[in-house]
């Protein structure tokens, strides 16, 4: 199956166009179509601000001004990324599409992300996890039943998908994102499969060697190498892969993500907590 139908999330952020600019660079490459979703909610500044009034005893004219200033930033933010997604579409001759919708994000993202191949998203990381509730990109990677891509504020590079590395472990939840990302690794220049701990993660459970996922990968036209990384200690395995990955040119990392993130800490170390927490490159993560 090939990337044909991506779908990009954009919001009021400041990295709203650089994710619609590396979208399209993915999009360019793999000729497909790309609709860019934007949800009308207010960022938490806008929240802020709208709570403050109310506590602070605005009256009612006032609030009724801040939510038509609300608003109107809302609407300008759509026209300008609606411009923008439309240009870069002319500018590279791909078929784009733009939607707009109010509603409930937590609902209307995941369900427009059900009907595309792929989901770019920003990612705001955060090593707070004193409550059990999700970001709004955890929520997605966890009930979208999609791969989603996960770009950090921080990236800078303007292209995504040209060197794909894959954090490989035998587990279930590895063949997963292998999987959902095949489509990828076939159209990139460079794929490496980075394997943490071969001992303890597939030598243990019997799996075939990483020689096989190679010939498993060349099958399907990929120029593939491996790397292997040991020892690395559990608390240092999702950083380690990232830095690897990015040391070897990678623009982006393919991971599983165990069902359930307190299990996975559980069984291995948070690795997937650890990813999300501090996401230093693109991950294409799925479960």
């Amino acid at each position: 199956m090939g990337l044909k139908d991506l779908l990009v999330y954009v919001d009021q952020s400041d990295r709203a166009r650089v994710r619609l600019q590396l979208a399209i660079d993915l999009a360019r490459r793999h000729d497909s179509t790309l609709t860019g979703l934007f949800v009308r909610t207010p960022n938490p500044e806008q929240l802020e601000k709208r709570k403050a009034a109310e506590l602070g005893l605005a009256s009612a004219g006032q609030v009724q001004r801040l939510d038509r200033d609300i608003e109107h930033s809302m609407d300008e933010c759509a026209r300008r990324l609606e411009s923008e997604l439309r240009r870069l579409g002319r500018e590279h001759g791909l078929q784009v599409e733009w939607r707009s919708m109010q509603g409930p994000l937590a609902m209307i993202a995941p369900q427009q992300a059900r009907y595309h191949d792929l989901c770019v998203l920003g990612h705001e990381a955060g090593p707070d996890r004193a409550t059990s509730d999700y970001s709004f990109t955890e929520h997605m990677l966890f009930v979208t039943g999609r791969p989603v891509l996960l770009v950090p504020p921080g990236w800078a590079a303007s292209h995504l998908g040209r060197h794909v590395a894959i954090a490989w472990n035998s587990s279930r939840a590895a063949a997963r994102a292998l999987s959902d990302a095949m489509a990828l690794i076939e159209r990139a220049e460079r794929t490496t499969v980075l394997s943490i701990n071969p001992a303890e993660f597939i030598e243990r459970r019997g799996a075939p060697p990483v020689t096989q996922l190679l010939e498993h990968l060349q099958r399907h036209g990929a120029r593939v190498d491996t790397l292997t990384l040991e020892p690395v200690p559990p608390a240092q395995i999702a950083r380690t892969l990232q830095s690897k990955a990015a040391e070897n040119g990678a623009d982006v990392l393919v991971a599983g993500a165990f069902a359930h993130p307190r299990l996975w800490e559980k069984f291995f170390g948070g690795v997937t907590a650890e990813l999300l927490d501090h996401t230093l490159m693109p991950l294409l993560m799925s479960h």
